[in-house]
């Protein structure tokens, strides 16, 4: 059985995944930082994008595979793939944009609203297809 929808997610995560990495490394070799953020704005931001990817990706990709491998709705599956990478590099987006304290950048709000619209969406989805299935 292929799962397309959580191969292409997981893919273009991991590509993510990667871009962000490179760049917290790339803040950390600026600033000669082995460990924390020394307070610097693009490190942290850097960091962050990365982690908060880390954070997401995987659960999203789970649950996807999941509803994929009980052959759910592939049309849905892919536009609620599609929301979370979009809502991810959104999130990428806001999290270099300067922005005022205590105020979101548009995009990290869209990433937000986006990656948390997709998970409740996606973990109720499964609640449900478990709750429908005679165990």
């Amino acid at each position: 059985m292929t799962l397309p929808v959580t191969a292409f997610v997981a893919a273009v995560c991991a590509l993510l995944l990667l871009v962000t990495a490179i760049d917290t490394v790339r803040q950390r070799l600026r600033l000669k930082a082995a460990f924390g953020d020394h307070g610097d704005a693009k490190l942290i931001s850097a960091s962050r994008a990365h982690g908060n990817l880390a954070e997401y990706a995987p659960i999203t990709i789970i649950l996807l595979g999941l509803l994929e491998t009980v052959r759910a709705n592939h049309m849905v599956l892919m536009i609620l793939g599609a929301i979370f990478l979009i809502g991810r590099v959104g999130h990428i987006v806001g999290l270099y944009t300067p922005s005022e304290p205590g105020k979101a950048p548009l995009g990290r709000q869209v990433g937000v609203v986006a990656t948390f619209g997709v998970l409740a969406a996606l973990s109720l989805w499964t609640l449900w297809v478990l709750g429908t299935q005679n165990l």
